[in-house]
């Protein structure tokens, strides 16, 4: 039985998470700074009246910063018993790859990446590496 994915683009790179992880997709929100939090921590939402907290992808893999006024989407996740956003460059399709198409990622992939992607698979062009949902959202939140 194969899996659908939600993909989005970060850093040129495709990434999939499970569909089932994923509550919803916004567009950029405004985000409320948290005082001495860690980097990778770039704010909170206000999502309904439930206080989302919001990590940048490119900052906990350690990515280049995406340009000025460059528009960003966040990915609503359930992950670790909790919602939280990631930010991400721009959403992609859902997509439902063969399970032979999936493999260990390879040692081309950086480290901090490596750490937070739990396989990779072959699609026709481009690789897709599935994030962690849950590593990807388990980070300091006071520095």
């Amino acid at each position: 039985m194969s899996t659908q994915y939600c993909t989005f683009r970060l850093g040129g790179h495709l990434f999939g998470v499970p569909v089932e992880t994923v509550q919803e997709v916004l567009r950029e929100q405004a985000l409320t700074k948290v005082p001495l939090s860690s980097r990778e921590v770039s704010g909170l939402i206000n999502l309904r009246g439930q206080i989302v907290i919001t990590i940048d992808l490119r900052e906990r893999m350690g990515l280049p910063q995406r340009a000025e006024g460059q528009e960003v989407t966040n990915v609503v996740v359930r992950a670790a018993d909790s919602v939280t956003s990631l930010l991400v460059d721009e959403i992609g399709d859902v997509l439902e790859p063969d399970l032979d198409r999936f493999e260990a990622p390879p040692d081309t992939v950086p480290p901090r990446v490596r750490d937070l992607v739990t396989q990779v698979c072959k699609l026709d062009r481009e690789l897709m590496l599935v994030l962690d949902t849950d590593k990807a959202v388990d980070v300091e939140v006071a520095a």
